[in-house]
């Protein structure tokens, strides 16, 4: 499979500006570093102390990996009680049979060249398989951290997340750095949920400003599975988060929902991939963008439905405010549809913050800072209060706040 898939990102290479789905994103900057695949020395350079990247009060099943290697010392995966939960490697010998069933089943390594280069140099990364039944209270946790190394590393984290039929789960996926080094994480998590499975995936990008980060969400529906994906972007200097859901099976539902925020000269590229092929599924886009400095976003959504898809309803909404006048955002809605029986809409915003809703802050006695960091708010706060997890979204919440400009401001009106 990895002689194949380097074939593949072979013939590919690297997407250019000339490539459709690539067209507001030029990669020059990260083709021109020599990354380096991290050396096994790389994992002893592991924090000691993990807790400032925890959640506070909620216990979790933990999986971290430093430099793209499992760390047993800073994991807690949970006890055997079915939920499995292990590196990739270990559950290469112990569970071959379902890593063989669905690796590299789903995210598409003959077209999409990050998965092809993913795919050919994958290592570690977890397994996560949630049998038949199974409702998993507490959330797994699968935490990526970059230590400083002597030259810039490149890492391919991938991730296979199984869940039976009728089970429940939240997973976490969640990439962090404790230094301000260039490195690029190249990550792939397949996501196959079974018949009436309810799954909620977070992603979680607070990486050093130095960093590149492509991210791959590849999921595989089945008959009234339900999956909501939901992704914060905040750090990188140069980040794509690609999100394709497919809802094969006749019911299902989906909800991608995001925020990404950047500033100075941070680049974030959303692209988000929606396909109806069962008959009779709902899917809902929401994704939020705050732009400051000579930052540059993108938003390139498709909805799919296909022949077979009837009374599809799926909704697709981007919404972007810009903070200065170099800052920037591509935002492009599609749709494409061959079945004759669906409702579908999609719709894009750009534009500033509402100087009347200042005004009226200020008429009652608030200052133009204060007012601006309230909407600023409430502004994020509309993907953010669409995490049901509430430890999460109070995490998130404080990120949020302290990415804000006047975030002193954020704290006393919240």
């Amino acid at each position: 499979m990895r002689r194949e898939a380097m074939g593949c990102f072979s013939e590919l290479g690297f997407p250019t500006t000339h490539d459709e789905d690539w067209k507001f994103t030029n990669l020059e900057p990260l083709v021109q570093i020599p990354f380096l695949l991290p050396q096994d020395s790389s994992v002893e350079s592991a924090p000691k102390k993990i807790e400032g990247f925890m959640f506070p009060g909620l216990q979790c099943r933990l999986m971290v990996f430093v430099n793209g290697r499992y760390s047993p010392r800073l994991s807690s995966p949970g006890p055997s009680d079915g939920v499995k939960v292990a590196s990739l490697p270990h559950a290469l010998k112990t569970d071959g049979d379902l890593i063989e069933e669905h690796l590299a089943r789903y995210a598409d390594y003959r077209r999409d060249p990050f998965s092809a280069l993913n795919t050919a140099f994958m290592e570690d990364g977890a397994l996560v398989y949630i049998p038949r039944g199974r409702v998993l209270e507490e959330p797994i946790h699968l935490l990526y951290v970059s230590t400083e190394t002597a030259s810039p590393i490149v890492t391919h984290p991938r991730n296979l997340i199984v869940a039976g039929e009728e089970s429940q789960a939240t997973i976490v996926e969640h990439y962090v750095s404790t230094a301000e080094g260039a490195y690029f994480s190249n990550a792939v998590t397949e996501v196959v949920a079974g018949g009436g499975s309810v799954l909620s995936h977070y992603l979680i990008e607070l990486e050093s400003k130095n960093a590149f980060n492509v991210s791959t969400l590849r999921v595989e529906q089945s008959r009234s599975s339900s999956v909501t994906s939901h992704s914060v972007l905040v750090g990188g200097t140069l980040v794509r988060n690609n999100v394709h859901p497919v809802m094969a099976g006749e019911g299902g539902d989906c909800l991608i929902n995001g925020l990404f925020m950047a500033r100075d000269k941070q680049h974030m590229d959303n692209y988000m991939r929606v396909e109806h092929v069962g008959p009779h599924c709902g899917s809902r886009q929401f994704y939020n963008g705050i732009m400051d400095g000579r930052s540059h976003g993108v938003f390139h959504g498709r909805i799919v439905v296909h022949k077979g898809a009837q009374k599809t309803d799926a909704k697709q909404t981007n919404r972007n405010l810009l903070l200065s006048e170099d800052a920037q955002i591509d935002t492009k809605p599609q749709l494409e549809i061959y079945a004759d029986d669906v409702k579908c809409t999609h719709g894009a915003t750009i534009g500033q913050i509402d100087e009347n809703a200042i005004f009226y802050l200020r008429s009652r006695g608030i200052s133009e800072e204060a007012a601006r960091a309230i909407l600023l708010f409430a502004f994020a706060n509309e993907s953010l209060g669409r995490m049901k997890v509430e430890t999460i979204r109070k995490y998130l919440e404080a990120l949020v706040a302290e990415w804000m400009p006047h975030r002193e401001l954020v704290e006393v009106s919240g």
